[in-house]
């Protein structure tokens, strides 16, 4: 499909930026963000990237630049992540019409804009920048293309090169201009090529994105698959993947995380069991859909030479699929409690919800009580209407909410939730 526009808005520096709308101390200071347990950097301002510390690397191994550098060290706040991002894309949803918005992440936003080629581009582009900044203080980049492709490009520059003032409009430069930046980009940075595919691209002397953009798309097709055909031709200018409006149905749930310490106790590993359960439920109501089978797992440290590694998971099928919080909750601790063995220095547990299916499809059987299973569903709303309201921690099944479990995460350094209060933002 030829003559199309798309632009990607991407947030600069993503989690990093969403502390930094709460806390202006952390404006131009190096700043890091440590994954689960405070493990190791999942997040780095510019100023943490330009000191050379690399996505991944471990929080004891970089303990002296920390000193050194002065560099400002948080947990992740993954409430006040979640609740930015939902700000960031309502926002530019008032941009476009339905149907031309692609929640692409949760910091990367897709829209189609061939509906606006009369306008100018690049002004409605600035207009996007600007009220980010002014209504959630997200500084973004925005990329322009004739497809999604060229569009992840152009974003790609934008964020490379600050003379383009964070905005790349690749759709209206001109061939050669075009070329020349195409020429000095590696091929790894192409949108689905990655390092594996670099490889292979390569060896047949495509090293930038130039040659691939030149490359016959048939003898790519021969070489690698349709999909990279398709990457060769969206390169070109023809649109061959088109804005996603519903997200595929999920094929499953996960829910897990690492323990602050080691578990020792089986009431321990009941209590986390729980909490994730119940994350995992909200999950499943938030996308409508019903539970058929549900695992769970355990492991002790992998890493720890001193003991055997223990790895085991059981799973379970329901009679009938459904979202009911107290029956899947009971049947986990039940189901960990078979895995539970005493001595064993656990480090990690988890649930996972699979056999998906939509609520809405779903057809009870002829014997099913259906007085129950309204009852269910109200206790289940109505359940859903507290966390609403007054926060999970409120209302739960089992004490899980504790911050004296042994098994909650390690976060000494999570930033305040600025939502519990109220904002100062501009709410949509």
């Amino acid at each position: 499909m030829q003559n199309r526009i798309f632009a990607l808005v991407d947030i600069n520096n993503c989690y990093v930026s969403c502390e930094r709308a709460f806390n202006p101390k952390l404006n131009n200071v190096p700043v890091l963000v440590l994954s689960n347990n405070d493990g190791c950097a999942i997040a780095r301002s510019q100023e943490v990237k330009d000191l050379g510390i690399k996505m991944g690397t471990p929080l004891f191994k970089i303990q002296d630049m920390i000193k050194q550098h002065q560099i400002q060290v948080l947990s992740s706040n993954y409430a006040l992540y979640g609740e930015m991002s939902r700000r960031f894309h309502s926002v530019l949803f008032d941009f476009v019409g339905l149907g031309e918005q692609e929640i692409y992440s949760i910091d990367e936003c897709f829209l189609d804009l061939t509906r606006h080629r009369n306008f100018d581009l690049d002004q409605m582009a600035q207009k996007i920048k600007a009220r980010l900044w002014q209504w959630l203080s997200l500084p973004v980049c925005i990329g322009i293309g004739a497809t999604k492709t060229e569009a992840k490009i152009a974003n790609h520059i934008a964020k490379k090169n600050q003379q383009y003032d964070g905005i790349c409009n690749l759709y209206e430069m001109s061939l050669t201009s075009k070329e020349d930046i195409f020429s000095q980009i590696d091929v790894s940075e192409v949108w689905g090529v990655g390092r594996k595919h670099s490889k292979k691209l390569q060896n047949i002397s495509i090293t930038n994105v130039l040659d691939l953009a030149s490359a016959n798309d048939s003898f790519i097709r021969k070489q690698f698959s349709v999909v990279m055909q398709r990457t060769v031709l969206e390169l070109q200018g023809t649109s061959c993947i088109e804005i996603e409006h519903t997200p595929d149905a999920k094929q499953q749930i996960i829910s897990s995380r690492s323990f602050g310490q080691r578990v020792t106790e089986l009431v321990d590993l009941q209590s986390a069991i729980r909490a994730y359960v119940q994350d995992a439920f909200k999950r499943l109501r938030d996308d409508a859909l019903l539970c058929g089978c549900m695992m769970v797992f355990v492991q002790s440290n992998p890493f720890d030479e001193s003991m055997p590694f223990y790895n085991k998971s059981v799973s379970f099928s329901f009679p009938e699929p459904t979202d009911d919080l107290l029956l899947m909750t009971r049947y986990a601790s039940k189901m960990i409690a078979t895995l539970y063995e005493k001595g064993i220095r656990f480090k990690k547990c988890g649930v996972v919800l699979t056999c998906l299916e939509p609520k809405a499809k779903h057809t009870y059987d002829l014997l099913t009580d259906m007085q129950q299973v309204q009852e269910i569903e109200r206790l289940m709303a109505t359940f859903e209407n507290v966390h609403d309201k007054f926060g999970k921690a409120k209302l739960s099944l089992g004490a899980v909410h504790n911050k004296n479990n042994n098994w909650q995460m390690s976060r000494e350094k999570l930033s305040a939730n600025p939502f519990r209060v109220g904002s100062f933002l501009k709410v949509r």
